[in-house]
C-alpha cells in the first residue's frame, strides 16, 4: 500500500530529489557506534546538498574525540553542545544549528541503510506528510544482542508495532527517528524538553492533532543496536514504560491496548504468584501460562540464531514486557504536571 499526492508531477519529484538536507544526531556515550553512524549519513546515495549536526552530551568516553575527528576529515560534519545531555535537549540544539528544509534525526546507534535519504525526501513529496519513517531494524553483535534484536523484532515481544515488526505503508501513529518537514518541527516548536524519554511519540501526537499526517514505509531501513545487558536492557524499557504513561496522561485519547498489555499482564502474574503461593496452587496458571507464551513464542522468533541466542530470548520477552509494564504502573504523577508547565512556551524559536 502507497499513498501518493496527485499534485506532484514528475518535475515536483525531479526537483525534491536535490532538496538540501540536515542530518541531527544527538549522541551521549557512543564511541562503540558514533564513526559507523556518521559514515553511513556520509556515504549515503543521496545527489543533494547534505550536512551532519551532531549534538555533543557530557560523555565520559571518547564519543566528543570521535566527534571532533569527523568533523576534521569532512566539512559536512559539525558539532554543537548539549550540556545536559538529554535527548530531546540535543535534538532542539541541532536542529537550530542546522540549516536546510528536510530534518532527518538520526541516533548515535543508528545505521541508516544506503539509499535511506533519497527514499525518504522521495515519500515526502509523494504522500505530503509532515514525517516519515521506517523500519527499526534491531541487529545484534553477539549472541545476547541478537536475542533482544529478536525480541524486539517480534509481535510477541512488541505486539503490532510495524517499525518494530515491517509491514505495508501506512498512516501511522509514530514511526522511528523521523524525516520532517522543517517548517513542521518549527511549528510545533520542536520537542518538548521535559520528555526524556518517548520524545517521539509526544511530537507525533502534536503533529496528528494539528493535522499532519505521520507515514510509514518499510523502504526506510535503520539498523539499530541493541542494548548490551539484561541491566541496560531492563532500564531501556522501564524508562519506555514510565514516558509511555507520561504521554497518555498528557495527552487524553494517545493510549491503546497495546500499551496497557504489559501493565496487566505484570499484574496478573503478580496475583497469581501472591494467590498460589498463599491460597491456591491453581493460581500459579497465570505465570505459568506467561512463561509458556513466551518460550513458545521464542522459538519462531529465534530462526536461525545460534542455540545461546535463542535460549536468552525468553529472558530478552520478559525482560522488555516486566519492566515496561513496572515503569508504566509506577511513573510519578509529579513528571506529568512539569511537562503541562512546560508547553505554554516552545523551546524551538521559528528561524
Amino acid at each position: 500500500m502507497t499513498r501518493e499526492n496527485p499534485r506532484v508531477s514528475p518535475d515536483a519529484l525531479a526537483d525534491a530529489a536535490l532538496r538540501p538536507v540536515s542530518v541531527i544526531m544527538p549522541v551521549l556515550n557512543e564511541e562503540r557506534h558514533l564513526r559507523s553512524s556518521v559514515l553511513h549519513i556520509l556515504q549515503q546515495r543521496y545527489e543533494g546538498e547534505l550536512e551532519v549536526v551532531i549534538a555533543l552530551g557530557p560523555s565520559t568516553d571518547r564519543t566528543d574525540e570521535i566527534a571532533a575527528e569527523l568533523a576534521a576529515e569532512d566539512p559536512r560534519v559539525r558539532t554543537v553542545p548539549n550540556p545536559t545531555g538529554r535527548t530531546p535537549a540535543g535534538l532542539n540544539a541541532a536542529i537550530q544549528a542546522s540549516r536546510h528544509p528536510v530534518v532527518v534525526r538520526v541516533d548515535g546507534h543508528g545505521m541508516l541503510s544506503a539509499d535511506y535519504i533519497a527514499t525518504a525526501v522521495r515519500l515526502l513529496e509523494e504522500t505530503g506528510a509532515a514525517n516519515v519513517g521506517g523500519v527499526m531494524h534491531a541487529e545484534g553483535e553477539n549472541a545476547w544482542e541478537d536475542a533482544v534484536a529478536a525480541a524486539m523484532t517480534s509481535k510477541i515481544g512488541v505486539g503490532n508495532a510495524v517499525f518494530h515488526t515491517g509491514g505495508a505503508a501506512c498512516e501511522a501513529e509514530t514511526v522511528y527517528l523521523g524525516v520532517f518537514r522543517r517548517e513542521v518541527l518549527e511549528r510545533q516548536g520542536g520537542y518538548n524538553e521535559e520528555f526524556i524519554r518517548a520524545q517521539d511519540w509526544e511530537l507525533n501526537y502534536r503533529i496528528r492533532e494539528a493535522g499532519g499526517l505521520v507515514w510509514f514505509s518499510p523502504e526506510l531501513r535503520v539498523s539499530y543496536r541493541p542494548r548490551p545487558s539484561v541491566r541496560a536492557l531492563a532500564k531501556q524499557y522501564r524508562n519506555y514504560g514510565r514516558w509511555r504513561h507520561v504521554v497518555a496522561r498528557y495527552h487524553a485519547g494517545s493510549i491503546n491496548l497495546r500499551y496497557l498489555a504489559p501493565p496487566v499482564a505484570l499484574c496478573a502474574i503478580a496475583a497469581g504468584l501472591v494467590v498460589g503461593v498463599a491460597l491456591t496452587p491453581w493460581a500459579l496458571v497465570v505465570p505459568g501460562g506467561y512463561l509458556a507464551a513466551i518460550v513458545a513464542g521464542s522459538l519462531p522468533a529465534g530462526k536461525g540464531l545460534s542455540f545461546k541466542a535463542r535460549v536468552q530470548i525468553p529472558v530478552a520477552l520478559a525482560t522488555m514486557h516486566m519492566t515496561w509494564g513496572w515503569g508504566f504502573l509506577t511513573s510519578p504523577k509529579k513528571l506529568a504536571r512539569k511537562v503541562i508547565a512546560s508547553r505554554r512556551e516552545p523551546v524551538l524559536a521559528t528561524q
